[in-house]
C-alpha cells in the first residue's frame, strides 16, 4: 500500500475533524509526506510596511509557514501574484490547496477576488470568501446582520462631519465611542474616541474623516471588560469550536481601558483565558451564531464587549483574522494548547477539507 493509500486506509478511524488529521500527520513518522500541493499565494509588499494594504486580510509570514507546511506536505510553492497572469497560471497548475491571506486583486481596472476565483477553478482555500467578507469589514453591516439572529449589540449609528449639527441631533446619549466604519488594527481609535459632549464628538468625527478617510460608527460607550473568541469550523463535519480570550488594558492618561491602535501596536495588552464558565459559554454560544450570521468559513475572531452589568455585545467580527501571534493564535493556545506550527497545519488541514 503505497503513502497516499495509506493515508486514506487510517483517516477512515477518524471522525473528521482537522485536529486529528494534525494529529495524524505529525505522530505517524512511518509516513513519507502527504501527497497534496500547497501554494502560499502573496502580493508583492508596499515599501512602507507601516501602512495598510486593503487589499491583504491576513499579513503571512510565509517563509515560516512553507517550513512548516513542507514537513507534513509533498509539494509546497510560495507565490506572490504581481499580474492577472500569474492568477491564471496558479489556476492552471491546480493546487490541492491556496494558503492565502488575499482578499482580491486589482487588475484592468477591476476587482478579481483571490477565493472566488479559486472557487470557480474548484480549487480550496482558506478562509471565507468576498459574500462572507462584505457583511463583517463594514461594522455596521455586520452589526444589522447579527442583530437580526438575536444578538446584542450597543446602539450605534454612522455619520460624517457636518452630519449632526448639535447634540440635539445625536440619536443616542453620551458617552459615545468613535471608530471609523471600516479597517482593522485599531486603526483611528485612541484616548479620544470617548466623547462625552458634542464638542469632543465633532473633533473625533473630523479626525477619522481626514486621516482614516472614513465614515464613522458611533456607538453607545460599553465600560465593562472585552473579549475576543477565535473560532474554528470543520469544513466536513461543520463543527464550530469557540475559542475565548479575554483582552486586559491598561487605564490611559483619560482613565478608561481603550484597546486602541498603539497598545496593539505594542503590544501592550495582557490576553488570559477565561476561566468563568458561565461567561466563556454565553461569549461562545454569541460567536458561534455570530459566525453563522455572516456567513463564515473555516475559521475567524468575533469580538465583544460587556456592558457595565457584564452583559456581552458584539462589537465586530474579523473572518480573515491575524495568523501570526495576535488573538486568533493565542485563542488557540491557551483554549486548545496547541502551538504555532500545530496552528498552521490544522487550518491547512482543514482548508484542505
Amino acid at each position: 500500500m503505497n503513502n497516499k493509500n495509506l493515508l486514506g486506509h487510517n483517516l477512515k478511524s477518524f471522525n473528521g475533524t482537522s485536529q486529528n488529521i494534525v494529529n495524524f500527520q505529525k505522530n505517524n513518522f512511518f509516513l513519507n509526506q502527504i501527497e497534496k500541493s500547497i501554494e502560499i499565494v502573496t502580493v508583492p509588499k508596499l515599501k512602507d510596511l507601516n501602512l495598510n494594504q486593503a487589499n491583504v486580510g491576513i499579513v503571512l509570514d510565509e517563509v515560516l509557514i512553507f517550513k512548516i507546511l513542507s514537513k507534513c506536505y509533498k509539494e509546497v510553492l510560495i507565490t506572490e501574484i504581481k499580474t492577472k497572469k500569474d492568477l491564471v497560471r496558479l489556476a492552471l497548475r491546480k493546487p490541492d490547496l491556496v494558503f492565502s491571506g488575499v482578499k482580491y486583486f486589482y487588475f484592468d481596472n477591476k476587482k478579481i477576488w483571490l477565493n472566488d476565483y479559486l472557487e470557480l477553478n474548484n480549487i480550496l482555500y482558506i478562509a471565507s470568501n468576498k459574500s462572507s467578507l462584505l457583511k463583517e469589514s463594514n461594522k455596521s453591516r455586520a452589526k444589522k446582520i447579527v442583530q437580526k439572529s438575536n444578538i446584542t449589540t450597543a446602539e450605534f449609528f454612522t455619520t460624517g462631519p457636518g452630519e449632526h449639527t448639535n447634540k440635539k441631533t445625536i440619536p443616542i446619549p453620551f458617552p459615545l465611542f468613535i471608530k471609523p466604519i471600516t479597517g482593522g488594527d485599531s486603526r483611528g481609535i485612541d484616548k479620544n474616541s470617548i466623547a462625552y459632549n458634542f464638542t469632543s464628538y465633532k473633533k473625533k468625527v473630523q479626525e477619522i474623516k481626514k486621516n482614516q478617510h472614513s465614515r464613522c460608527l458611533v456607538e453607545k460607550y460599553l465600560s465593562g471588560k472585552e473579549y475576543s473568541v477565535g473560532i474554528f469550523k470543520d469544513n466536513i463535519t461543520g463543527f464550530i469550536e469557540a475559542m475565548p480570550i479575554e483582552i486586559i488594558v491598561k487605564k490611559n492618561t483619560n482613565g478608561h481601558h481603550i484597546l486602541d491602535f498603539n497598545i496593539k501596536k505594542k503590544d501592550e495588552e495582557k490576553v488570559v483565558a477565561v476561566l468563568d464558565k458561565k461567561i466563556f459559554n454565553k461569549l461562545s454560544v454569541l460567536a458561534k451564531k455570530s459566525f453563522i450570521a455572516l456567513s463564515g468559513k473555516s475559521f475567524g475572531r468575533i469580538d465583544f464587549k460587556m456592558d457595565n452589568l457584564g452583559n456581552p455585545h458584539f462589537i465586530e467580527a474579523n473572518l480573515m483574522p491575524g495568523i501570526r501571534k495576535g488573538y486568533f493564535y493565542r485563542s488557540c493556545l491557551l483554549n486548545l494548547k496547541i502551538d504555532y506550527e500545530e496552528m498552521i497545519l490544522k487550518i491547512a488541514a482543514n482548508g484542505l477539507h
